[in-house]
């Protein structure tokens, strides 16, 4: 029971998971939580237009030191949230402005007394976890200063957007590379990409293999552990999944580093593996894309929140984690996120249209999925994703935001209201789009044996691997990408539209159709990467 001098955290309430058992936790079980502090109270916080594309380089907005100064937390509130955990016998192992959190670990007993909140046991299946019902509670004189506590509750959350089975033999990577006109003669050197994984591992002798069968070299591979979690290859297939970001983004970008995050399944997973990718430490490395193929939850929703147990508060905080990277400008990576795979149902089953986050979020660029036929040579044909492989349909995520309102810089997109009737108006996506079809997928190998990959997933990984080959072109880094991507627009060569009045609905969901220009289906379109270099280096010409 939280005691008479605390208050509820905003936006911080959970519910149990239906279905799950409830048991006491042990009072001695050891608890790390990440604390977030608000950012440093003074100048306001840019919406993104204010340091919009001045040329072909997203500029400097903010160096590192001044965003510290500017955005991070203030050391005074560092001390006092440190100095509250101390007092609670919390051990404080680290305190860091830019990225605004406290690190503290405990026993369940002190964090379950410093935070207000009672912790069980929970099972369902196989699967156990420790969590936590209701809301956080912080003391009065923290209220505001405190925003989110990551690590109470670890709880798996969201998934991965699992390539499915294709056809072996399409397509590479190298040839979808060629087909999208990424520039010819760059290499991905002197370049870091960065993966975000939360489950499996690789095994270097899969990515060397792989690659000698392209005639390649394999990139150097550095794995980040995030909160304990580690490179763990092993028989439940996410090794191969955990391969195919590897070797798309390896194989667009030859010479880049890949830098693999390994991260816990969880929201404190999600808030710290981000934020030390945007912040890195000394020693650590510092990607100038980031790519992610898992996401949050099916839906951004209420409905879809409440249900799969996501606080909003914790949407919050990993939001303003990816915000971090724009105000960073040229510093801060570009980041790209898949879709989902499954149209405008979303895994959800409720007859509704759904977004995945954190696709939906307004400070990453969306990847939907395509499919790709009809190749010769050069030409191809390109339609919206909505097919069927042995079975199994799969289509590309897309649709309108519940959470996020129309950013500025998408006002001229005509986003649609939402499919639901509810004339909903918000954030739309995905913004581009590639190939994702299983009909149209990826040739891989894992321990001597080709499969096939595709999905969203892989387009994530595919157009982080154009972004390292920009950054190495134009010496220098793109940073947030979206809005020069709309302000480029329909009118530009930079896009091949996916005009086929193909839709996304699926499973009885409503869904949204292809048509010119952007759409909540295919976004802009596939990206002609040479073209959109040529645009990045004229807009930075005009700058100067």
């Amino acid at each position: 029971m939280a005691e008479t001098n605390m208050l509820p955290l905003a936006g911080s309430e959970r519910d149990f998971i239906p279905g799950s058992a409830v048991g006491p936790v042990h009072s001695e079980e050891p608890v790390q939580v990440t604390i977030r502090v608000r950012r440093m109270e003074g100048a306001p916080l840019p919406t993104g237009s204010e340091g919009s594309q001045r040329g072909g380089l997203n500029p400097n907005i903010f160096s590192r030191e001044q965003f510290e100064n500017n955005f991070g937390a203030s050391q005074e509130d560092l001390e006092k949230v440190a100095e509250y955990a101390r007092s609670r016998g919390l051990q404080v192992s680290e305190m860091d402005a830019a990225r605004r959190w406290v690190i503290a670990r405990g026993t369940a007993a002190q964090m379950q007394a410093a935070f207000g909140v009672q912790l069980n046991v929970y099972a369902r299946g196989d699967e156990q976890w420790r969590g936590r019902k209701g809301q956080v509670h912080v003391p009065a004189e923290l209220e505001g200063v405190i925003i989110g506590v990551f690590g109470l509750d670890n709880r798996k959350v969201g998934g991965r957007n699992v390539s499915a089975p294709a056809a072996i033999g399409n397509l590479s990577p190298a040839d979808v590379a060629r087909l999208y006109n990424f520039p010819a003669g760059v290499t991905g050197a002197g370049q870091t990409i960065g993966i975000l994984e939360m489950g499996g591992g690789y095994r270097q002798s899969d990515v060397a293999d792989y690659f000698r069968s392209l005639g390649m070299a394999a990139p150097t591979l550095v794995d980040v552990s995030i909160d304990g979690a580690t490179n763990s290859p092993g028989d439940d297939g996410a090794d191969a999944e955990v391969l195919l970001d590897i070797c798309v983004a390896g194989a667009v970008a030859p010479g880049a580093q890949i830098a693999v995050y390994f991260a816990p399944q969880s929201l404190q997973g999600w808030v710290d593996a981000i934020t030390k990718a945007i912040h890195p430490g000394a020693g650590d490395p510092t990607p100038s894309v980031l790519s992610i193929s898992w996401y949050v939850t099916n839906g951004d929703d209420a409905d879809t929140l409440r249900a799969e147990g996501i606080p909003t508060a914790e949407i919050d905080e990993i939001s303003a984690a990816f915000q971090d990277a724009m105000l960073l400008g040229k510093q801060g990576p570009a980041i790209f996120v898949a879709s989902g795979d499954t149209g405008s149902d979303s895994k959800r089953g409720d007859g509704k249209a759904h977004v995945q986050y954190p696709a939906s979020d307004p400070w990453v660029t969306c990847c939907g999925g395509t499919a790709i036929s009809n190749v010769s040579g050069n030409s191809f044909d390109e339609t919206t994703w909505n097919d069927v492989w042995q079975g199994e349909p799969g289509a590309t995520g897309g649709g309108v935001s519940y959470y996020f309102d129309p950013p500025a810089w998408q006002s001229g997109a005509r986003v649609p209201v939402s499919a639901n009737g509810d004339g909903r108006r918000g954030r739309g996506i995905p913004d581009i789009a590639g190939n994702a079809s299983p009909n149209s997928g990826y040739l891989m190998s894992l321990n001597g044996t080709q499969f096939p990959g595709a999905g969203t997933s892989a387009v994530a990984p595919l157009y982080a691997g154009l972004g390292a080959l920009l950054n190495a072109a134009l010496g220098g880094r793109t940073g947030f990408l979206n809005e020069r991507l709309y302000a480029l627009g329909a009118a530009s060569r930079v896009f091949r539209d996916v005009n086929d009045g193909g839709t996304n609905a699926l499973n009885g969901a409503p869904g949204y159709s292809s048509g010119a220009g952007w759409d909540a289906c295919t976004g802009w379109g596939s990206i002609n990467g040479t073209a959109l270099l040529q645009a990045l280096r004229a807009g930075a010409a005009n700058s100067e």
